[in-house]
């Protein structure tokens, strides 16, 4: 039988001629002003749209001058630091609090919280077989993968699918954002069962639960977690929830929106964009590289090591040889990124908790020396500092957590923010998002088969 999957030398040799016919020279950027990633030479993001949903600011005027500041981070109005302290003052969890806020641009009240539980804990629901039938089959390493495939398949039984009325897609929204905890989990243990032949256990999400609760209930097969843990898994959740109309994901969801399409469809393109490493991926290849400094040199304490570490990072001679340092840098924030400030606090208690203290000040001594090195080794135009992503698959590897569900985790977050962009862009939007690409192709004259000459490919 044919390995549909199998790269022939024939394919290799088409994918060069794509190669070759498929290199647009780099001055035509510069010829035709074409912002590549719509960012300007500066990183400044190019202008696509506007939102009430999220600000973040890394910049501002000083005596007419724009100078990077420390980076700030508003939900619905309202800094992220300043939210945080509010529900931690309280003893609360704040997931279902923070997506009440993104979904409906306030804070809710006591009885708009619990109602809103309450309609997320009811939706806490597969359909029939729904698990055995699609989660079971084809159980992948690859989370990402299943979860849009779940996605889209859950559309199969939804009778309004293509409805795109405001309240049917809120419906499937608020349906989404309380069952991917679970299609994650569920698929993490079909992949653990069938993959690595481990012990197969299926957790039913309890209603009196948080999202973060639920994730550890049925994740484990103790169903049993501590108070910090359900606490800093929570802040990562909310951490990641929304961060702007422009990352790749959630501008990827405003884009297939504005074509008319099903909710369905929507997240499973954002899903698949969230997947890639330049984005959501991240986290899982800051674990890889620390677990590679670690392997590579002998004083886990010594400044000097890691930096000639982090220089052959850059210069592409260990590790994966990408030129990346991860974790380290982001598109908006130069001097700090708000989250990884939060977030940091939290890692330190957890590290002391679980007995990783030297592990943590191995990661704070990264996050202090790579700034220098990128500055020293690279032309930029703007600072350098630990994004959220340096720390947060530490915190996974400490909360048990599979590397498999480690971006699945960001979507679990970032579902919130993804369902309000969507209905933001249902409202507003009265335009399919379509914009420029100029054709720098020679113009050629057709040329008859038989006086094409000789096999240049196949």
């Amino acid at each position: 039988m044919t390995d549909i999957f199998h790269t022939t030398p024939e394919i290799i040799h088409l994918a060069e001629q794509c190669a070759k016919e498929d290199k647009i020279d780099a001055q035509f950027y510069t010829q035709y002003e074409v912002k590549q990633g719509l960012r300007d030479v500066s990183g400044t993001g190019v202008m696509a749209g506007l939102t009430t949903i999220s600000m973040i600011q890394s910049q501002h005027y000083e005596n007419g001058v724009l100078v990077p500041c420390e980076g700030v981070l508003h939900y619905r109005g309202i800094n992220i630091k300043q939210l945080v302290q509010g529900f931690l003052q309280d003893h609360r969890l704040g997931y279902e609090e923070v997506s009440y806020l993104l979904l409906f641009g306030e804070l809710p009240s006591s009885s708009e919280l619990s109602a809103f539980k309450k309609i997320l804990a009811e939706k806490q629901t597969l359909p029939t077989n729904f698990v055995r039938d699609i989660i079971m089959k084809a159980p992948s390493k690859d989370i990402m993968n299943t979860l849009a495939r779940c996605v889209l398949t859950l559309a199969s039984y939804d009778t309004h699918a293509d409805d795109i009325s405001l309240p049917n897609v809120l419906n499937q929204s608020l349906m989404l954002i309380s069952v991917f905890p679970m299609l994650a989990v569920y698929a993490y243990h079909a992949y653990n069962h069938y993959g690595n032949d481990d012990s197969l256990y299926i957790h039913h999400p309890q209603p009196n639960l948080s999202t973060a609760e639920n994730i550890l209930h049925m994740l484990r097969s103790t169903k049993t977690y501590s108070e910090m843990e359900a606490k800093v898994l929570d802040m990562a959740l909310v951490l990641h929830m929304e961060h702007g109309g422009g990352n790749n994901s959630t501008f990827t969801t405003h884009v297939v929106t504005s074509s008319g399409t099903d909710t369905y469809s929507a997240i499973a393109a954002a899903l698949g964009s969230l997947k890639g490493p330049k984005h959501g991926g991240a986290n899982g290849k800051v674990t890889e590289m620390i677990k590679h400094l670690k392997e590579s040199i002998t004083d886990l304490t010594d400044e000097r090591q890691i930096r000639e570490y982090l220089i052959k990072l850059l210069r592409k001679e260990t590790f994966d040889k990408k030129g990346l340092i991860y974790g380290m840098g982001h598109a908006v924030y130069s001097i700090s990124d708000p989250r990884a400030d939060i977030f940091k606090a939290f890692v330190e208690d957890l590290a002391k908790d679980k007995g990783r203290e030297q592990e943590f000040q191995l990661y704070s001594l990264v996050e202090k020396i790579a700034p220098e090195v990128i500055a020293e080794e690279r032309k930029i135009y703007k600072g350098v500092s630990a994004n959220v992503d340096f720390y947060s698959g530490f915190v996974y590897s400490m909360l048990d957590l599979p590397e498999e569900l480690y971006t699945p985790m960001f979507a679990i977050a970032r579902i919130v923010g993804w369902s309000a962009h969507r209905m933001e862009e249902l409202i507003n939007g009265n335009k399919i998002i379509r914009p420029a690409y100029e054709s720098v192709s020679a113009e050629k004259e057709y040329v008859r088969l038989e006086k094409r000459g000789k096999d240049r490919t196949i």
